[in-house]
């Protein structure tokens, strides 16, 4: 096969898929050094690619939304695409946009959209595993497992100085919270347990907690600050940052408690250690990659993939705060460790 002097590579939809993504991507762009590599994503995870990834795309390609998306593409005039993108819908805007050479997973009945078509893994593989199976199908040998996000100066200096107008210095210690979880409510751990947590890190560790999220987790930041004793302070950044922001707050995190959420994989992926709370979800396919900590409690229910509990959560609730706040004491005691701890 020769290399494509234009390859277009259509990012996955959810943050923490891209990051997830980043393992596929480098080993993509080591292969292909001369080609002219820009990645395309939906607005929302676009900024992710700006900041220095082991990706390196020559540009970046925000997708304003989907009625406009053949037409970006094809603005671009590409001579190849790669999609990491399961959907029939981007095979065929692939086609649509005039790209001559189409790669990707043949499902959803898109195969014969394809030019190169690879065969979707029937065991089940964690989610980087999926994307690094499909470029090593198409030739490129995946060498970094962990997908690593470096910020840009412009990056940490907005972060700087958005929690300096916070009052929250240099040396002030952080963990950060994302309490909430985009895929539904049986993801969030109970907001009052966040609380419980972020008080005890207060009072035992002088830390300051920060909350982050989307408009979306609104709600759970409210209960959360509706929970807690009088003194405590908790910093509610929910809906008030963008992307880029989010990672600059999150690199200045000493260590940062998630659901299993794409603000779990984009801390992992700057450096931070994680305590990782997984319920419904699968940990084997979506649990952050590194010296992390997956806090898990097995129940027969488990990993049922609901958006909603229709019983009593229980796979949430028997994580206690206690256990989440030892497991956070001892990244902030004794930095990262290894191996893994699941909990």
């Amino acid at each position: 096969m020769s290399a494509p002097q234009r390859l277009v590579i259509r990012a996955p939809n959810w943050l923490g898929d891209a990051v997830m993504a980043l393992p596929a991507l480098a080993a993509v762009r080591a292969g292909l050094p001369e080609t002219h590599i820009t990645i395309a994503a939906i607005t929302s995870v676009a900024p992710l690619f700006q900041e220095d990834t082991s990706a390196a795309p020559n540009d970046v390609l925000a997708i304003p939304d989907r009625s406009r998306e053949t037409k970006t593409v094809a603005d671009g005039t590409f001579d190849a695409g790669l999609l990491l993108t399961n959907s029939f819908r981007t095979a065929w805007m692939l086609r649509r946009a005039g790209i001559a050479d189409r790669w990707g997973f043949a499902t959803n009945a898109r195969g014969f959209l394809l030019t190169r078509r690879v065969a979707r893994p029937r065991a089940r593989v964690h989610q980087s595993k999926y994307y690094s199976t499909l470029v090593e199908a198409l030739g490129f040998g995946v060498t970094d497992t962990v997908p690593r996000v470096a910020l840009r100066s412009e990056t940490t200096q907005r972060a700087a100085e958005l929690l300096a107008k916070l009052g929250i210095g240099p040396s002030a210690m952080l963990v950060g919270f994302a309490p909430g979880a985009a895929y539904g409510h049986a993801k969030r751990w109970p907001p009052p347990r966040v609380a419980a947590v972020a008080t005890r890190l207060a009072q035992e560790r002088g830390v300051i907690s920060i909350l982050v999220g989307a408009h979306d987790d609104r709600e759970a930041g409210r209960e959360i600050e509706s929970a807690l004793p009088s003194g405590v302070r908790v910093v509610n950044l929910i809906g008030r940052t963008d992307l880029r922001q989010v990672a600059g707050i999150l690199a200045r995190c000493a260590a940062f408690v998630s659901n299993d959420s794409g603000a779990m994989h984009l801390a992992a992926a700057v450096g931070v250690p994680v305590t990782a709370i997984f319920g419904p979800t699968d940990e084997r396919v979506t649990a952050p990659i590194g010296h992390h900590d997956v806090m898990v409690r097995e129940v027969f229910c488990r990993p049922c993939m609901l958006r909603d509990c229709p019983i009593d959560h229980r796979c949430m609730t028997r994580i206690t705060a206690d256990q989440v706040f030892d497991a956070v004491t001892a990244r902030l005691t004794a930095g990262t460790a290894w191996p893994p701890r699941i909990r």
